[in-house]
C-alpha cells in the first residue's frame, strides 16, 4: 500500500486534550491516522499523520 504522509507541528503550549481534538479532527474529516509523535526537548511535539492514497481526492478540512 502506498501512503501520503503529513507533519503536523504543536506549539509547546498544546496540552493533551487540545493535541487530542487536533487528531480527532484531522482522523474524522481527512481519514489520517497516526504514524508517529515525537516529543522534542523543550516540548515541542511533531505529529506525523498517513492516510492511504486514493483515487480520488478528499475534500481540504475545515478551519
Amino acid at each position: 500500500m502506498q501512503y501520503e504522509y503529513r507533519a503536523v507541528p504543536l506549539p509547546v503550549d498544546a496540552d493533551r486534550d487540545k493535541t487530542r481534538e487536533v487528531l480527532a479532527i484531522h482522523a474524522e474529516y481527512g481519514d489520517w491516522e497516526l504514524a508517529r509523535h515525537e516529543i522534542w526537548p523543550g516540548g515541542r511535539r511533531l505529529v506525523t499523520l498517513r492516510r492511504r492514497l486514493r483515487a480520488e481526492p478528499l475534500p481540504p478540512l475545515p478551519t
